[in-house]
């Protein structure tokens, strides 16, 4: 156990007075923009504009916009309090099981703003980006190399829109051999993402599921006694989601390509792997590659991400526009498909130029030795916790190594009033972001964490100490520690599901008294 005092002496665990302010020293409590300003007011003086004549049609605001009026210092101050109150991988270690996040290194954010680049316009003439078109080039060399696979679709703008991709060339494929109307079936694991029966649900397919064996992964004679003429496609992710290799996994393959499917592999979790072993050699057709999980790119949030999906021999001419290639001394981006049997085009343009520069900017600096020690340090960080925690929480498949993310569940909790969500909530009063849980579904109360190949040694034992300090006191029957967290945190604990399911959208001032 680390001992809990620091150079400044103890670390109290104030569970704090009121404040006037509602501030905890430095945490500053902070409002809404509209109790902070006013509507009827700004924080700069303009001049009223001459009027004017609308093109609007008739579809022009009729009342004030309505936000509140604020100077500069309110605003910069206002959003720099929100931007502390979010955990970032910039904060601390972030043990998310299946999200992969890793350090961005600040070498990567200044090569992506690059003169050159980061001005670029997708419909600026090819001639005048001809080293954009070389950076996507030699990135789709590596993404080639590192699986052993032929093609690369890059612009696919996250792991979910690549799924979407593979799938459409495999649907694309089988139309070709005239079995569209009878290939219809996509076999998935249990242990599977949500996205991969997402994805062949909007393509139309029908999802039969696969068990997993008792250990938690796939057995090839299970994924036979599923095959028929009406298996499209298995959609299988290797290392899978309770953080296991599928050694079957080429046994897998010949089966479905002797039922004359496909072989969709997600590669979420290609950080385990990358620059060790290649997709390509287990029989794989098509896999997404997260850019983010894999080679550092930041999470999109829902803004710009990368997910580009590679193709074996049977699906590289299917594949999307536009792809880039090689005309004598130039490269051109190719746009349409015609005189091609590609499904066409997925998005409008050729992705995201950001995180090419960064993802390739992070190959370059490592190199191939680089990559493959990375992936032998996120297993080895995996392993180190496993290991750490073993005495005192449960593992859903027994004590055996995993890949680089260790899954336990709550058989260890039963009996101390304490479930997987008070654990988790725990984990925010001692400052880290909880770890992912009840996922996979495949384990009972599942407790998903990856703390990949960031974390230093000293790191990783803090937060190893932390969560045995926890587990400790939950078996010691302090169940009120968890059950009321967190406490230290700007907000207590809420529920998440009404959140999400009725949010409020609309601020409402409330009335005086």
């Amino acid at each position: 156990m680390l001992d809990k005092t620091s150079a400044l002496g103890p670390i109290e665990d104030d569970r704090a007075p009121a404040t006037f302010t509602g501030n905890r020293g430095l945490d500053q409590e902070e409002p809404l923009l509209f109790e902070i300003g006013r509507v009827d007011a700004t924080g700069v003086d303009i001049d009223d504009a001459a009027p004017v004549g609308t093109r609007l049609g008739g579809l022009e605001r009729k009342a004030p916009i309505g936000l509140a009026g604020l100077t500069e210092p309110e605003t910069m101050r206002h959003y720099v309090r929100l931007s502390r109150k979010n955990y970032s991988i910039d904060a601390g270690l972030y043990p998310l099981g299946s999200c992969t996040m890793k350090h961005n290194p600040r070498a990567n954010e200044k090569i992506a703003r690059l003169a050159g680049f980061a001005d670029l316009h997708p419909l600026q003439p090819q001639s005048t980006a001809q080293g954009a078109l070389e950076i996507m080039q030699t990135l789709a060399d590596w993404l080639t190399t590192l699986v052993n696979m032929p093609a690369v679709a890059l612009s696919p703008k996250a792991g979910a829109h690549g799924e979407l991709c593979g799938m459409m060339a495999i649907k694309t494929a089988i139309a070709a051999k005239g079995e569209g109307a009878t290939r219809n079936v996509v076999l998935i694991p249990q242990s599977a993402h949500g996205t991969n029966p997402a994805t062949a649900a909007l393509l139309d397919f029908s999802v039969r599921v696969v068990p997993a064996a008792p250990d938690g992964t796939l057995r090839a004679e299970t994924v036979r006694e599923h095959l028929g003429p009406d298996v499209a496609a298995i959609m299988l992710t290797n290392p899978n989601t309770c953080g296991l290799f599928e050694r079957e996994i080429i046994e897998i393959a010949e089966a479905v390509h002797e039922a004359g499917g496909y072989f969709y592999c997600d590669g979420a979790n290609f950080n385990a792997i990358a620059g060790v072993a290649r997709p390509g050699d287990f029989g794989v057709d098509a896999m997404h590659i997260n850019l983010h999980k894999t080679f550092s790119t930041p999470h999109g949030g829902g803004g710009p991400g990368a997910g580009p999906v590679v193709f074996s021999e049977r699906l590289a001419p299917y594949a999307p526009v536009p792809f880039v290639r090689r005309v004598g001394e130039k490269l051109e981006l190719v746009e349409h498909a015609e005189g091609t049997e590609s499904f066409g085009r997925l998005t409008a343009f050729h992705g995201q130029m950001g995180m090419f520069l960064r993802a390739l900017a992070y190959m370059l600096g490592f190199g191939a030795e680089g990559l493959a020690q990375g992936s032998k340090d996120a297993v080895l960080s995996a392993n180190y916790i496993r290991a750490s925690l073993r005495d005192l929480m449960t593992q859903p498949f027994g004590d055996r190594p995993c890949m680089h993310e260790v899954l336990f569940d709550d058989a260890w909790l039963h009996g101390t009033g304490v479930s997987t969500l008070d654990f988790a909530k725990a984990m925010i009063d001692e400052g880290y972001h909880p770890m992912t849980i009840y996922f996979p579904l495949v384990a009972h109360g599942a407790m998903l964490i990856e703390p990949t190949e960031s974390e230093s040694k000293a790191s990783l034992d803090l937060f190893i100490a932390t969560l045995r300090d926890l587990a400790q006191s939950a078996k010691a029957g302090d169940a009120p520690r968890f059950t009321g967290a967190p406490r230290l945190a700007p907000r207590r604990r809420v529920d998440e599901t009404r959140a999400a399911r009725k949010p409020v959208l609309r601020w409402e001032e409330k009335a005086a008294g």
